[in-house]
C-alpha cells in the first residue's frame, strides 16, 4: 500500500454534532474504569504509518543463544505496574494523551467484538463462551467481557496489585448486576504468573477447560525478551484453545519501530513531548530476541519492551496450530472500522473535538486545516499530531486454531487450510 500524504488523514473524522449522542451508561463507565496501566503506544517524529509491514529478513540476525537467559527485565515490568497508582477520572481528563488512550481501548473494543461475533457465529446457542484474558492488567476490559455476554473469564497478570484490582472491578461489576433485570453475570477466576515463564493451564481451576477466545492486549512484545519466553506465551495461548477458537493481540510493529529510528538523526532514540524510545540492543541488525529498547511515556510507562519479529512470531504460532489470520496496522483497522464503530469512538471520546478556526498555528492540528477544506467552523474529532504518531506504531493481529490429529508418537498435526 502506498504511503498516503499524511498519516493524520486517517484520524480527522467529521463530527456532525460533536454534542450529540445518546447516553451510554454503560460506555460511560468503560471510560470511568479504563485500564491504568495499558502498555503505551511506541511513536516517532515521523508518520508514514500506512507502509507496508513486510520484513527484510537480511536486516535481522539470529540470536548466538537458542535461549539466551532470563536477566530480570519481567521482574521489572511487574515493579512497575505494581507501583502504578490508579488515577480518578478527573485526573486522566487532564493527560496529554487522554484521547490516545481512549482511541486505543476502542480499538481493542472493535478487535474483540468483531472475534466474539465470529465465534458466536460457528456456536449453537447456549453453548459457553469461555475467555483467557493473558496479561489483564487492572481489569479495563472486564466491561468489554460484560458486553460480549461471556460465561467465563480467567485473568492472570504479572502484577500481583494489578490482578488484585481487577477482582476487585469484577466484584463490583457483579454487585451491580445483582441489582439489575437486564445486566450480564459471568465467573471468573484470578491468579498473578508469568505468563512468559509458567504454564497457565496448571493454574485453571479446571486444568482441562477448553477456551474460545485467549486475548493479549499491549503486553505480548514482553515475551520476545528470549525464544523461551515468547514459545512459552504462544504456547499459553494456544493449547487450550478450542479448534475454531481465536487468539487476538495488539502489539508493537517492530517494522514501523525500526523505520522510524533509522529515520532518527540520534540513531538509538526518538520520540516526542509525549514518549520516547531508546534502544538498549545492537540495532544493526537487531536480533529475532532480546531487541530491547527503554519505553517511557509520561505518568503511564517507563519500563523495558522488546520488539517482535512478525515472521517468528507466526512460525510459533504455527507450532502450536495457530493460523494467522489478520495483521492490521492502527492506521488500517481504524479506517475499516470507522464507518460501524464512528458513534462508539464518539462516546469513548476517542477522538478530541477540534475546530480548524480556532487551532491557529498550533503544527499539532495542521492536518485538520487540510481535511476540512474551507469548513474551518465546523467541528472535526481527531487526534493531536504526536498522539497519532504514538499509536500509530502498534498493530492488530488474531490467529485462529486449527484442528489436529495425531501421529504415532502422539505428537499434534495441524490441518492448515
Amino acid at each position: 500500500m502506498s504511503e498516503p500524504e499524511s498519516a493524520q488523514d486517517f484520524h480527522a473524522t467529521r463530527l456532525e454534532d460533536s454534542s450529540s449522542g445518546e447516553d451510554d451508561t454503560d460506555m460511560h463507565e468503560s471510560v470511568k474504569h479504563q485500564e491504568q496501566d495499558e502498555c503505551p503506544p511506541s511513536t516517532n517524529t515521523n508518520t508514514g504509518a500506512a507502509t507496508s509491514n513486510e520484513y527484510d529478513e537480511d536486516e535481522w540476525r539470529e540470536n548466538e543463544f537458542e535461549n539466551p537467559p532470563v536477566d530480570g527485565n519481567m521482574r521489572v515490568v511487574a515493579s512497575h505496574y505494581n507501583e502504578l497508582k490508579e488515577s480518578g477520572r478527573t485526573e486522566r481528563v487532564k493527560s496529554r494523551i487522554f484521547h490516545m488512550r481512549n482511541f486505543n481501548n476502542w480499538i481493542k473494543s472493535q478487535l474483540i467484538s468483531e472475534y466474539i461475533k465470529r465465534i458466536k457465529t460457528n456456536q449453537r446457542m447456549g453453548d459457553p463462551m469461555r475467555v483467557l484474558d493473558m496479561c489483564c492488567g487492572k481489569g479495563g476490559d472486564l466491561l468489554k467481557w460484560e458486553k460480549a455476554m461471556i460465561t467465563h473469564l480467567i485473568c492472570t497478570d504479572i502484577a500481583e496489585v494489578s490482578v488484585e484490582q481487577c477482582k476487585r472491578r469484577y466484584e463490583d461489576i457483579i454487585r451491580r448486576a445483582e441489582h439489575s433485570k437486564f445486566a450480564h453475570k459471568f465467573t471468573a477466576e484470578f491468579f498473578a504468573c508469568d505468563s512468559t515463564l509458567v504454564r497457565l493451564r496448571e493454574r485453571f481451576k479446571d486444568p482441562s477447560l477448553k477456551l474460545n477466545l485467549v486475548s493479549c492486549q499491549f503486553a505480548f512484545h514482553y515475551s520476545f525478551e528470549s525464544l523461551t519466553q515468547a514459545d512459552c506465551m504462544v504456547r499459553n495461548a494456544a493449547e487450550c484453545l478450542q479448534p475454531g477458537g481465536f487468539f487476538i493481540a495488539t502489539i508493537p510493529d517492530a517494522f514501523e519501530i525500526m523505520k522510524r529510528l533509522r529515520a532518527s538523526p540520534n540513531g538509538r532514540s526518538f520520540g516526542n513531548e509525549v514518549y520516547n524510545i531508546e534502544f538498549c540492543s545492537d540495532t544493526n541488525p537487531p536480533p529475532f530476541f532480546g531487541a530491547k529498547y527503554q519505553f517511557h511515556l509520561e505518568g503511564v510507562v517507563d519500563c523495558p519492551e522488546f520488539l517482535v519479529h512478525f515472521p517468528t512470531l507466526e512460525k510459533l504460532c504455527r507450532k502450536y496450530g495457530l493460523k494467522l489470520e489478520r495483521k492490521t496496522t492502527f492506521a488500517d483497522y481504524f479506517k475499516e472500522n470507522m464507518d460501524n464503530g464512528r458513534n462508539l469512538l464518539q462516546r469513548m471520546s476517542g477522538l478530541e473535538t477540534v475546530y480548524p478556526n480556532r487551532v491557529g498555528n498550533d503544527e499539532q492540528y495542521e492536518h485538520i486545516k487540510r481535511y476540512c477544506k474551507g469548513n474551518t467552523g465546523r467541528p472535526y474529532g481527531s487526534l493531536s499530531k504526536s498522539e497519532w504518531e504514538a499509536t500509530t506504531l502498534y498493530l492488530v493481529c488474531a490467529f485462529r486454531k486449527c484442528k489436529n490429529t495425531w501421529d504415532s508418537q502422539g505428537k499434534p498435526v495441524f490441518e492448515f487450510d
